[in-house]
This record gives C-alpha cells, sequence and structure tokens, in this order.
C-alpha cells in the first residue's frame, strides 16, 4: 500500500549499515559563515557538474545557504575526524563561526569556505531546491573544484566515523559474533 511507511526508527537502523563520505558543507552570505557534517550527498551530473546535498530544514546552516545561495562541500580525510564532530555540533556550545576557529579555511570561487586540506573542495552556486518532509535538497553548479594530494577519505557507517579498513574489520568481527550465537538447529528424530 502506498500510504505506509516503516518506522523512523527502523529506518534510521537500516540506513547506520550504508557507508558513506564525510563532508563539511560550508556556507556564507553576508559576511557570516556557517557549517555542518553531511553525509547526504552525491554526484548529480557531469555536464553541467552539479552535486546534490540534503540539510535539514532545522540546521543553523539551512537558511544561510538558502539565502546566500552558495555552498562548498568539502571531503574529509580520516585526519578530519575531531572537525567533522566539531561541525556535527558533537562539541557543546560550538556554534557558527566558532566552529572555524578549528582547521585552516580560505575561498574559492564563491564566498562559502574551502577547507584548505580537504581532499577535495567542491565550490557550488545554488540553483534549485526542492523542499522534502524535514530537508531540503540543493542543487548546485560547481563553479570550481580544488584537489589536493591522496589521502584516505573518512566515513560513516555504525554510528561512528572510521576509514575503509576498519569498517571492513568491524563487519569481519560482527559476522563472526553472529555466527558463534546462533542457536543450534535441532534436528527432528526420525520416525519408523
Amino acid at each position: 500500500m502506498s500510504g505506509d511507511v516503516v518506522p523512523a526508527d527502523v529506518f534510521k537502523l537500516a540506513m547506520r549499515r550504508l557507508a558513506a563520505g564525510v563532508t563539511i558543507i560550508t556556507t556564507c552570505h553576508d559576511g557570516e559563515r556557517c557549517g555542518l557534517t553531511a553525509t547526504a550527498v552525491c554526484s548529480l551530473s557531469a555536464d553541467p557538474p552539479q552535486l546534490l546535498v540534503c540539510v535539514n530544514r532545522s540546521s543553523q546552516a539551512h537558511d544561510i545557504i538558502k539565502r546566500g545561495a552558495n555552498l562548498c562541500v568539502n571531503l574529509l580525510a580520516r585526519r578530519h575526524k575531531a572537525l567533522a564532530a566539531r561541525f556535527a555540533g558533537q562539541k557543546k556550545g560550538v556554534v557558527g563561526e566558532e566552529r572555524f576557529r578549528a582547521g585552516k579555511w580560505t575561498t574559492l570561487k564563491t564566498t562559502a569556505p574551502a577547507l584548505d586540506d580537504a581532499l577535495a573542495s567542491f565550490d557550488c552556486v545554488v540553483r534549485e531546491t526542492v523542499e522534502s518532509s524535514t530537508h531540503t535538497i540543493f542543487i548546485g553548479n560547481v563553479v570550481e573544484v580544488r584537489l589536493r594530494a591522496e589521502g584516505h577519505p573518512l566515513l560513516y557507517a555504525g554510528g561512528s566515523y572510521a576509514g575503509l579498513q576498519v569498517i571492513a574489520d568491524r563487519r569481519k568481527r560482527t559476522a563472526v559474533t553472529a555466527v558463534t550465537r546462533r542457536p543450534a538447529k535441532r534436528r527432528r528424530a526420525k520416525r519408523a
């Protein structure tokens, strides 16, 4: 039936199994800088180059992105774990401009802050917005890209930050644990 949906807690639990690259989405409007940690980012088109970014409307950065019509998607490396936590609001009392006191920030074509040592930074002009439920989907035309030296991407899966090897090891341990905890199958006695 089209009206039925799974409970939100079940959906969230299932989505935790989807490993995703971690980004910091930044913006600036009238001199006010803001940013947030996000995993709901993907490439939309190569010609023209476009990214799709999903932002919760309750986020402090949401309205600033909407007013300023610019954003920068900064792809994080494993070394940025503390910075990701900072922009995710996991450091109490650190909001708005205060978040930018960690890391080295510059700008590219727009005024949106670009993390100097990000694996890549995609500077975008917002061309379209789509509101759906609690989030807004921002579609941005990529106007500049800055690439840095190779590095290992920071991922988010199972409710924590990790790299590829850590996630693989964790899954292996979980699978072994699951196998060792399965109840033994009962065999039926053969009837004569």
